[in-house]
């Protein structure tokens, strides 16, 4: 069993941390103050291919593996959440749902360019009164000759008002719930569809996080992803990678946490000594190494599932679920490590807190991803085989111009 990294996956670390730390890191305070996400980023991004990183090169990525997908949210999670989120929804949750379920047509003219990072793309599930439960989404999609007519409103969308690519989850046969559910590629020019952006966010301030208004929204036939009845199964094998990018970005945060209160604990001095060498400090410290070390072995072990094209439901669940919490903790501690200064913005270990609460809820509440565990362990739920599985890794094709 080898847990070393490869020299490409070093290089993309090292190239992402010095993107974050260069070029996101003197800004991220003040737009995370002004409450506005940073404009620019995504271009940037996509020139370091970072928007299509674990995406063959013939759709327009870099051909890279799930590996390097996760380290790169590691990475980018440990300068601020936002740069993370920007790959959950366009990565993960829309990107490699397009290269399990599209088509070669759709996949031609939309992940290609997303992959490129010329246009940006994100996910649409979560409802007013529709988030754990995915089911019980009112959305309604309507099929009319060559195009499907939708309406509804989608709440709490990462990227709402700056995508360019929906992909929304609707019911076409509302009495079926989840499996009357079809998913759609939407474009913000269809007719009908508006967005706007929710202000006042607790964490994840230097993000764009909105809303989408979908009114007599008219979509294409050739625009709906997979068949028919297939949008929660679609929905949910989303939702895998997604949580595997959280989990990954998590245990960035955790990282963060760590490399501050060390900082810190080595330069304060109290009674006489630096903090550093009060017990309780030391076990607040160390509670976040072991936190690191866990997570970060967590999130490896999906992302090489991934790699070998093995379902990893479970075991990315477990990854996200023990990260999100362990990254709310470590923020936690870290603030209590600082103590007063701990609790200014003069210092990031602030942000970090409010961030990481964010993780917590978003794709699967901790509770659920408790539940979907203790249902593993039973034997009350089991994978089954999908019409279309996220592809394993295969660097002589995904590297390739064509095949």
């Amino acid at each position: 069993m080898d847990f070393s990294l490869s020299e490409e996956h070093e290089r993309v670390r090292r190239m992402v941390r010095d993107f974050a730390e260069r070029e996101v890191r003197p800004v991220i305070k003040e737009h995370d103050r002004k409450q506005e996400h940073i404009p620019w980023v995504f271009k940037r991004m996509g020139e370091l291919g970072i928007l299509g990183i674990c995406v063959p090169v013939r759709y327009g990525g870099a051909g890279m593996d799930y590996i390097a997908l996760g380290l790169a949210c590691e990475e980018l999670e440990r300068v601020d959440t936002s740069l993370r989120v920007i790959m959950s929804v366009h990565v993960g949750l829309n990107s490699l749902t397009l290269f399990q379920w599209a088509t070669e047509a759709q996949k031609q003219k939309y992940l290609v360019p997303q992959a490129q990072g010329a246009k940006i793309a994100t996910y649409a599930l979560t409802e007013p009164g529709a988030g754990s439960d995915a089911a019980g989404i009112q959305t309604r999609a309507v099929r009319h000759g060559d195009h499907y007519v939708l309406n509804g409103e989608k709440m709490w969308i990462s990227l709402a008002d700056v995508a360019d690519h929906f992909l929304v989850i609707a019911k076409t046969d509302p009495e079926k719930r989840h499996r009357g559910m079809t998913a759609f590629i939407v474009e913000r020019g269809f007719p009908g569809v508006r967005t706007g952006t929710i202000h006042g966010k607790l964490g994840v301030r230097a993000g764009n996080t909105g809303w989408i208004a979908l009114q007599d929204a008219q979509v294409p036939v050739e625009n709906r992803l997979g068949e028919e009845g297939e949008g929660f199964t679609i929905a949910m094998t989303a939702l895998d990678n997604g949580r595997y990018t959280v989990a990954a970005g998590a245990t960035g945060l955790i990282r963060a946490c760590l490399e501050a209160s060390v900082k810190y604990a080595n330069e304060r001095y109290t009674f006489g000594q630096r903090i550093g060498e009060h017990q309780l400090v030391q076990e607040m410290i160390a509670r976040m190494a072991q936190s690191y070390e866990a997570a970060r072995l967590l999130y490896l072990q999906a992302g090489w599932l991934k790699n070998q094209g093995i379902r990893n439901t479970r075991q990315t669940s477990v990854a996200k679920w023990f990260a999100t919490d362990a990254s709310f903790q470590a923020a936690s501690d870290a603030i209590q490590v600082h103590g007063s200064y701990g609790y200014s913005d003069e210092y990031d270990v602030e942000r970090y807190l409010r961030n990481a609460k964010g993780a917590v809820i978003y794709e699967g509440t901790s509770q659920i991803h408790q539940i979907m565990q203790a249902q593993y362990a039973l034997g009350y739920r089991q994978d089954r085989p999908l019409r279309c599985e996220l592809p394993a890794y295969d660097p002589e094709v995904w590297q390739a111009e064509a095949i």
